[in-house]
């Protein structure tokens, strides 16, 4: 993977580093387990609240130390739509016209909607701007957001101010709890973010909390980044079996059809804030044993998550068999198939336009189709009905100069029909072909972690997440993959996460072996070898012939990493009379880069040392720099110490910046 570097247009960074370099002192590599490092300075909180951050919804839940066992989900949000139940609010907001925080969730919304179009066309409304940082492929702290009006907002404060929200909320109901005011300071926050998330993103989530006043660089562990997944695993592990379904068992189950076991199940249910229902099925998790293996498949609004498993015992410690894995196949995806659909029907130029001048009732119309798509159903056989808004008949009558009805018969599109109570009829079919594109997507990416090694054996499925309450979806994976594993939805699935999440927060430490997503390293000066090395990485200082640019792996893409497990290495100054040495850290997707300069490999961070300080004469020979970086958290530390001076720099690893 060596990559001829062009002329000196791309002057090589260690070539300009020669005067700072640094170059292996062997033998050099160790790795550490830091068990006992992190215990001592633990603080202990007195209440845990996880704030899950969903693309399509959000919400928080939290529970106590005295009492881990019980976790309450936040209070009702006032609101909520017809034919939607729910413990979560919209992830929405709403700035006023001079770009002030206004209102976020139902609240948003509903005052979103009531304000007159010129008026609103001045308001800055968002929504499903998680994915932002999922698409964006150099994300940094000024990267934009565009509201539903066009106009733009730096991400960063739409995000810190969605944190600050919850945070009030959630202190204001803890207060109320406790009857007496509670301070930030007893609180550990966890707020999660998608497995697959590259780092920059999940760094971006963490930028945004300091923000809202969750925790602070001085105090970064009040604040816990957790994995969706990860989460819903840890749930799922301590699932009694009255909760949840198995869609293997065919049967009807306390006349529970098990293709359509959420219904029967939310309308008893939807009062509650304590999720009980009958047994259904027996004991589960005291079926699995040593080293089984289980796959958490997170479906959300935007993206799915694919987790691997495996139980380690006696105490029930996760350890994880393959880095996350997934794509941007969330129930968004069904929503951009309607789109695409009324695209067909009115013409995109109408459908864009109609988005940018009336945005409010844009808003209107896709809520009207969200409680619609919850109504589909594999068995479904009567006729599912999408109200258009006024303003979409009215606009589309001054736009074209003819009907909707009449753009519908001349569109020819299948199974969509006008009603004559004005609205747009869908047959079963034509829903369930909006599906089907996402569908196929999860299935195949599923298929294919199946035929992955490391994931050969799995007993269970676990399917999570808000988009695993579809019929479709669950049909879709029993009929997959029912005949190598079981299929499990847990009863509450679009509160799995947020309820692990509160888990994970109680005891961090639960997932004792991650996959590192990246290859990371160092970029060193190696001796120059003669038909090893390419020449124009020759560099000669002082006499001495150096490689530069060299890409010196502290750790593997996909390699295991425990908790806290180190890499140290040791360094030696390229020169004697260097007075500052920089080490620049560098990651890269693959693992079979060799040198900094090859492509995809990106700078993520720098130590500097700085090494006055000592008599010259005191100066050993081969003076001794150690770099160590920790692994096996969802976040990275690095640290070089010099030796003689015990001197040391630390470093977060940073890709924002």
């Amino acid at each position: 993977a060596e990559r001829l570097s062009t002329g000196s247009a791309c002057s090589s960074p260690a070539r300009g580093l020669g005067d700072h370099g640094i170059t292996p002192l062997s033998p050099s590599h160790i790795v550490t387990k830091d068990s006992e490092s992190d215990t001592a300075d633990e603080r202990t909180f007195s209440v845990v609240v996880a704030i899950d951050f969903g693309t399509t919804s959000s919400g928080y839940a939290y529970s106590f130390s005295k009492e881990p066992e019980c976790i309450h989900i936040m209070r009702r949000w006032e609101g909520g739509d017809p034919g939607v139940c729910s413990q979560k609010t919209p992830t929405t907001m709403l700035l006023t016209p001079d770009r002030r925080f206004h209102s976020f969730g139902f609240a948003a919304r509903d005052f979103y909607h009531d304000l007159d179009p010129n008026e609103s066309k001045h308001w800055l409304y968002f929504e499903k701007f998680k994915m932002k940082l999922h698409s964006s492929s150099d994300l940094t702290m000024e990267t934009d957001l565009t509201a539903a009006n066009g106009k733009k907002v730096k991400a960063l404060d739409i995000f810190s101010s969605a944190l600050q929200y919850f945070k009030e909320q959630a202190l204001k109901e803890l207060s109320d709890q406790a009857g007496e005011e509670m301070d930030n300071s007893e609180v550990r926050w966890v707020v999660t973010v998608p497995a697959i998330w590259k780092q920059p993103a999940k760094q971006f989530m963490r930028q945004a909390a300091y923000k809202a006043g969750m925790a602070t660089l001085e105090n970064p562990e009040q604040l816990i980044i957790a994995l969706e997944p990860e989460g819903a695993s840890i749930y799922c592990r301590k699932l009694r079996l009255h909760q949840m379904i198995d869609l293997s068992s065919k049967a009807a189950l306390n006349g529970i059809s098990p293709t359509d076991p959420a219904k029967d199940y939310v309308r008893r249910n939807r009062q509650s804030r304590t999720f009980l229902v009958e047994n259904v099925i027996g004991e589960l998790w005291s079926e699995l044993e040593e080293g089984d293996r289980y796959v958490v498949v997170d479906c959300g609004g935007g993206t799915v998550d694919l987790t691997v498993h495996q139980i380690r015992l006696p105490e029930g410690h996760l350890k994880e068999l393959y880095k996350a894995s997934g794509g941007p196949y969330g129930s968004l995806g069904v929503d951009y198939e309607f789109e695409k659909l009324l695209c067909k029907i009115f013409g995109e130029d109408f459908i864009d336009t109609f988005k940018v001048k009336r945005p409010a009732a844009w808003v209107d119309l896709m809520i009207a189709f969200e409680s619609r798509k919850r109504a589909a159903a594999p068995d479904r056989t009567n006729p599912l009905n999408i109200t258009l808004p006024f303003s979409f008949i009215d606009y589309y009558k001054k736009f074209r100069g003819h009907s909707v009805e009449h753009a519908l018969r001349k569109s020819n599109v299948d199974f969509v029909k006008w009603s004559s109570q004005g609205m747009l009829r869908m047959n079963p079919d034509a829903m369930n072909a909006l599906f089907k594109p996402t569908v196929d997507n999860i299935i195949d990416h599923l298929k294919n972690l199946f035929q992955k090694p490391e994931v050969s054996g799995v007993k269970f499925l676990f399917l999570v997440g808000g988009f695993a309450e579809s019929p479709l979806l669950q049909l879709a994976v029993q009929q997959a993959f029912g005949d190598q594993c079981r299929v499990i939805i847990p009863h509450d699935v679009g509160l799995t996460i947020l309820k692990g999440a509160v888990l994970f927060g109680l005891d961090p430490g639960i997932v004792k072996v991650r996959r590192s997503p990246l290859t990371y390293g160092v970029g060193v000066l190696n001796r120059y070898v003669e038909g090893k090395h390419p020449p124009e990485k020759l560099l000669l200082k002082d006499g001495t012939r150096w490689c530069t640019d060299v890409f010196d792996k502290f750790i593997l893409s996909d390699q295991s990493v425990a908790l806290g497990e180190t890499v140290k290495r040791s360094y030696t100054p390229a020169k004697q009379s260097q007075m500052v040495i920089i080490i620049n850290i560098y990651s890269s997707e693959r693992d079979d880069v060799n040198f900094i300069t090859d492509s995809g490999v990106r700078k993520c961070g720098t130590l500097k040392l700085d090494l006055t300080g000592l008599e010259s004469t005191a100066v050993p020979s081969r003076r001794e720099i150690q770099t160590m970086m920790q692994f096996g958290d969802t976040e990275i530390k690095a640290m070089a110490i010099d030796i003689v001076t015990s001197k040391s720099v630390k470093v977060n690893i940073d890709f924002l910046n």
